[in-house]
């Protein structure tokens, strides 16, 4: 399998469809680039190079129990395009992908990368704090941590529910699809998926927006029940310089079946724009 070795020893897996100008995929927690497999094809089948990878202790990936954290995951994604030799790349991220992409952007630059997509991605800030009181309560996230350490395995089956929509009315979530959410969930370490949950919750990406001086598509689903919209890309779409911000009525947090539909055919006009 392809992998690319980072600075302290870390073997970063990814895998490459298609040929062309770059697409490059961060996957959300506690998933790997299998998520999103869908788009990927979608990418290579327009003529596009699609790029992604599995996070640290993630996938495929070395399950670390140190730098599991949002630098090491930002420098992670700069390994990749640099042994990859990427240049003038779209930057797709989703969820904790989303946190990746913009804190890459603030921390190495878009000397690489010519746009971003950001989809249910957690910046600004998930947290609920005095002055971010449409947050989710720290308690929420002492749930999942609590969850991932007693029973991952039962944890992930029952958040597969509301992370599609699974729970709503009507909804049309089938059981492969909260069972690949299983599956590739357990393929994170243990110490990697919990010590990560910080890094989605409590980390402030606020300046790293204001950082950020390309355009960037902010896609999120009004009824996300796990990032939900008024905290992040609401927010997200008034800190950036040029964002393009696109709500997609009823859609979950997770990508699947009509809601995967109509998000890729954005991604293809946003990169072909």
């Amino acid at each position: 399998m392809p992998f690319v070795t980072t600075s302290d020893g870390v073997e970063i897996y990814y895998k490459e469809w298609g040929s062309g100008s770059p697409v490059v995929f961060s996957h959300g927690w506690p998933l790997n680039s299998d998520d999103w497999d869908v788009q990927l094809k979608a990418v290579a089948d327009a003529g596009y190079r699609a790029i992604a990878h599995d996070r640290r202790g993630h996938g495929r990936s070395t399950q670390t129990s140190t730098g599991n954290d949002m630098d090491h995951y930002a420098d992670d994604l700069a390994a990749v395009l640099e042994a990859l030799d990427v240049q003038d790349a779209v930057l797709v991220g989703h969820s904790t992908g989303g946190g990746e992409v913009v804190h890459y952007l603030a921390r190495h630059g878009s000397g690489r990368v010519r746009k971003a997509v950001l989809r249910g991605a957690v910046p600004p800030l998930m947290l609920q704090t005095p002055d971010n009181p449409e947050g989710t309560p720290l308690s929420a996230f002492d749930d999942i941590r609590a969850g991932v350490v007693t029973d991952r395995s039962q944890f992930y089956q029952d958040l597969a529910v509301p992370f599609y929509g699974g729970n709503r009315e009507g909804s049309a979530v089938t059981q492969g699809v909260r069972d690949q959410f299983w599956r590739l969930s357990m393929q994170a370490g243990l110490v990697p998926a919990y010590d990560c949950i910080a890094q989605f919750s409590a980390v402030d990406y606020t300046a790293d927006l204001e950082a950020i001086d390309i355009p960037v598509l902010v896609s999120h689903g009004d009824d996300d029940q796990i990032v939900p919209i008024a905290a992040s890309a609401l927010k997200t779409a008034e800190i950036l310089k040029d964002a393009t911000l696109k709500v997609h009525a009823g859609a979950p947090h997770g990508l699947y079946g009509a809601y995967a539909d109509e998000f890729t055919k954005d991604l293809l006009e946003f990169i072909a724009s």
